[in-house]
């Protein structure tokens, strides 16, 4: 395909412009109803994320069913999000539409340095959606947008502070009118944190994330066309306790990162309605991340990774008697860059690594009449270092009565090898497998749906096969630790319930629960075991009511027990991780039509838990701001 191809078709990223509560832009390559999205789906709006006020993105994905989190210890430090039990590296983040997953990282979303200030829309698709999306869509996709730039003039800015010397500040501005418009927001993170592993002698390990993001669109043409460039950097810095240089367990050490994103996107989007007869885009996206680690003052190693992405999508319209058709044309071309160099080993990590993709994806969407609509997609890759792989979505959504409907889906799903996982990073005791193929899966969901203007429930049943799994491997020979392909097919299966409702005026009220059975099996006939980390039972409650200048938001999270593997032994054991319930709130009140005071309290029940054997976590927390808003 030449670059002018590409340039003409649309761009297979979720759409950057916010959409209605119910309209879904990452569960197909158009925008549909969440009624009629062809996957599971929860959106989390502006106004839940408010009235909940967590500073971090990921405490409010913890409320979504099949979600699974667990932070490595203190506040800021690493977290890993797990959907419907598939791997951190199974899901793929889009921030505006730029795939965040970082490649200098293991092609895992750096959670912990996502805040949550500034976010207007979460969207979490739960199951395999490779088809559309490619590698790391494996497990489900996570799609956080900024609000809309376009309106009236609008602004606003907040500070708050709270327990363990936590300071926050954060800052928007949105300016122009119906036609164009820009909006900014800069946001600023610090705490303390906790000794994680010293149980309270040691030092505290403490973090700073700063945020500042852009996003301008027009829309010329009679309102018929947009165009648009979208830009984000992160840098976070957090403390952690690593492990001791000689034994190589646990330690309360003086490790320390710094972490720092950079991206860029920008679009042209002709035909903008939802019953445009055509549409096209081009799109275009670029991310740069830098990991630094370092004990105290001394460098110890650095990996930076990049991503050039451009691709292009056509959508045509069209209605054959009482049947109406959308079909989707989509290529895209992708290649990312690896570096990694260290001080600790003297330069023998140093590399330089390169690959690419391109991709063909297509989509029919179909309503046939108003009792059925399906929807298929297809994706091809042709990687340059893999083999080329094709996978397929398929979905049904039947209504049996107003309201209410059948849909069952199948899918698959694909994740390439991350680089450690390819070419190794620590001499001596880790190298890579050049070898490695890309893990599949493949999966089945079935559910019903009742949707009603104050009232939406939804049950589903999903089972999903993990082919390829990339395993570690330990040569006794030579003492060195390694990656392969495991012989054997995971499984991970489950349940998930949920309800959401609107009793009266102001207050919405949702509630979830989630049945998971993961199990791994590394070798072919072999015994299958429960996979670490991975509730079987977790569930969510949460609130949000606005009742004059008052606003309240609430949330209880319940976490199931789970396996955890403890390598300070050897050899290393399971263990068993105890369940727990994580209680928050926030009281906000407007002083005046644009000041508003808020107190917020987190783990308010102060549960004595563990994400990850060994690691100490926050406990209760309290913290109290003011919020000032100015236009609408």
């Amino acid at each position: 395909m030449t670059i002018a191809f590409i340039l003409a078709a649309a761009a297979a990223a979720p759409a950057a412009s916010t959409t209605a509560p119910d309209i879904v832009v990452s569960a197909a390559l158009v925008p549909v109803t969440q009624a009629e999205a062809p996957a599971t789906v929860t959106v989390i709006d502006q106004a839940r994320i408010e009235a909940l006020g967590s500073p971090y993105a990921l405490d409010l994905l913890r409320l979504a069913p099949g979600v699974s989190v667990a932070t490595t210890g203190s506040p800021g430090a690493q977290t890993q999000v797990r959907i419907r039990g598939a791997e951190a590296n199974h899901t793929l983040v889009f921030i505006d539409g730029i795939a965040f997953n970082d490649p200098a990282a293991g092609n895992e979303a750096r959670f912990e340095t996502f805040s949550a200030d500034g976010l207007g829309r979460i969207e979490v698709v739960r199951g395999p959606q490779s088809a559309l999306w490619g590698s790391e869509a494996l497990g489900g996709v996570i799609a956080m947008e900024t609000p809309d730039p376009l309106g009236t003039l609008r602004a606003t800015a907040t500070g708050e502070y709270g327990s363990r010397d936590f300071r926050r500040g954060a800052a928007s501005l949105v300016t122009g009118g119906e036609s164009a418009g820009v909006s900014a927001t800069a946001s600023w993170l610090k705490g303390d944190g906790i000794d994680a592993l010293g149980g309270g002698r040691g030092d505290r390990d403490g973090f700073e994330t700063k945020t500042a993001s852009v996003k301008a669109v027009a829309r010329p043409a009679g309102g018929d066309g947009e165009i648009g460039i979208v830009g984000r950097y992160i840098e976070h810095d957090n403390q952690f306790d690593g492990t001791d240089p000689v034994t190589f367990q646990r330690a309360d050490t003086a490790d320390a990162a710094r972490t720092e994103t950079g991206a860029v996107r920008g679009w042209a989007t002709l035909g903008l309605g939802p019953d445009a007869p055509w549409s096209v885009t081009a799109d275009g996206m670029y991310l740069s991340s830098e990991n630094r680690n370092r004990n105290g003052d001394t460098p110890l190693n650095r990996t930076r990774g990049d991503r050039f992405r451009v691709g292009g999508q056509l959508v045509h319209r069209l209605d054959i008697g009482t049947t109406a058709h959308t079909l989707i044309a989509a290529v895209e071309r992708e290649d990312e860059t690896f570096r990694a160099s260290d001080d600790q080993y003297f330069g023998a990590t140093d590399q330089r690594r390169t690959r690419g993709r391109t991709a063909y994806v297509g989509e029919w969407r179909a309503a046939w009449g108003r009792l059925l609509a399906t929807d298929v997609a297809v994706r091809h890759d042709d990687y340059n270092r893999f083999a080329n792989q094709t996978t397929v979505r398929a979905s049904a959504i039947l209504t049996v009565a107003d309201g209410l409907s059948l849909v069952g889906t199948y899918g698959e799903g694909t994740a390439q090898p991350t680089f450690f996982d390819l070419y190794g990073f620590f001499p001596g005791s880790f190298v890579g497998n050049p070898n490695l193929t890309p893990e599949t899966s493949r999966g089945y969901e079935a559910g019903v749906r009742f949707v009603r203007p104050a009232f939406s429930a939804e049950v589903t049943a999903f089972s999903n096969r993990l082919r390829d799994e990339i395993v570690s491997v330990f040569d006794s020979t030579t003492f060195l630790s390694s990656t392969a392909n495991a012989t054997g097919r995971s499984r991970r299966r489950g349940i998930e319930a949920n309800v959401q409702a609107q009793p009266l005026a102001g207050l919405r009220l949702t509630a979830n629960y989630t049945y998971l059975d993961a199990k791994d099996q590394q070798v072919a006939s072999g015994v299958a075991l429960k996979e670490v980390r991975r509730p079987k039972h977790s569930g969510n409650l949460a609130a949000d009511w606005t009742a004059g200048p008052l606003t309240l938001g609430a949330s209880l999270a319940y976490v199931g027990r789970r396996n955890d593997v403890d390598f300070d032994q050897f050899p290393a054991p399971t263990v068993r991780l105890h369940d727990y319930v994580l209680g928050g709130a926030r009281v906000a009140y407007a002083i005046t039509p644009n000041i508003e005071a808020f107190g917020r309290i987190e783990n308010a029940f102060d549960s004595n838990y563990q994400d990850v054997v060994g690691y100490a976590t926050q406990g209760r927390a309290v913290f109290g701001g003011l919020r000032v808003r100015i236009g609408g």
